[in-house]
């Protein structure tokens, strides 16, 4: 499996929330359209408004680069810039963990 960590930082709390409606328009994309997505997960940071953390995991790199080359995700993409003031990305390697069936 291939999995992303993202922390998002929006400009401020207008941005939040058209941030936070982009995300949601992806979001029913993702759901409906990409098995080879394992878990898309999106977050709000207590005590921090403007900040959403993505975890993201994919069967493997090969369904990572088809969530990538999705319109929809290439739309979320061009669009986001408008509502951040920053984005940090961890790739991660999965090693282990509960609620996914992993096959090694």
């Amino acid at each position: 499996m291939f999995g992303l960590m993202v922390r998002f930082t929006c400009k401020d709390e207008a941005a939040a929330a058209g941030f936070d409606d982009l995300v949601a328009r992806t979001g029913e994309q993702i759901r409906a359209n990409e098995p080879g997505t394992v878990i898309y997960a999106v977050h709000r940071v207590d005590g921090r408004p403007l900040e959403r953390v993505f975890y993201e995991l994919y069967r493997d790199r090969a369904a990572f680069e088809e969530h990538e080359s999705k319109d929809y995700v290439q739309a979320f993409l061009s669009e986001r810039d408008r509502y951040l003031s920053a984005t940090e990305v961890d790739r991660l390697d999965f090693m282990s963990g509960k609620g996914v069936d992993v096959e090694h």
